[in-house]
């Protein structure tokens, strides 16, 4: 049985990793986290938030993916998409999924990145 998604993996190119590394550390504000050396000797670097994992690995012949994407759910998306936007990251926001608040933004290597937030429903009001 499935419990829980444990971590997501993106690919990135090969010598990305300083670019990496300041936009999900600098920009998304995620914590490195340190690859077991066998992993480490492959390149590319490991982030968290909280529970959230976010992988990534090098592949020579890299092409980010068109749409998919890892969604991330976030608090205060407002002041997010500002703390991103502040930081020369796009914000694209897009109001086709109801209940909730969300935007799109790509990192360096060209991954798209979804972030979201439910709406709080009023009470008596279906979200």
């Amino acid at each position: 049985m499935i419990a829980a998604v444990d971590h997501v993996q993106l690919a990135a190119p090969p010598g990305s990793e300083e670019r990496l590394r300041a936009y999900y550390a600098g920009v998304l504000g995620m914590t490195e986290i340190p690859k077991p050396p066998v992993l480490a000797a492959r390149g590319g670097c490991w982030f968290r938030a909280g529970p959230v994992q976010l992988h990534l690995g090098v592949e020579t012949d890299f092409r980010p993916a068109k749409k998919a994407h890892p969604g991330l759910r976030v608090t205060g998306i407002e002041a997010y998409a500002a703390r991103l936007a502040a930081r020369g990251a796009a914000v694209t926001w897009d109001d086709d999924l109801p209940g909730h608040r969300r935007f799109y933004s790509y990192d360096p290597v060209g991954n798209r990145l979804e972030f979201l937030e439910p709406i709080a429903a009023r009470p008596g009001t279906p979200v």
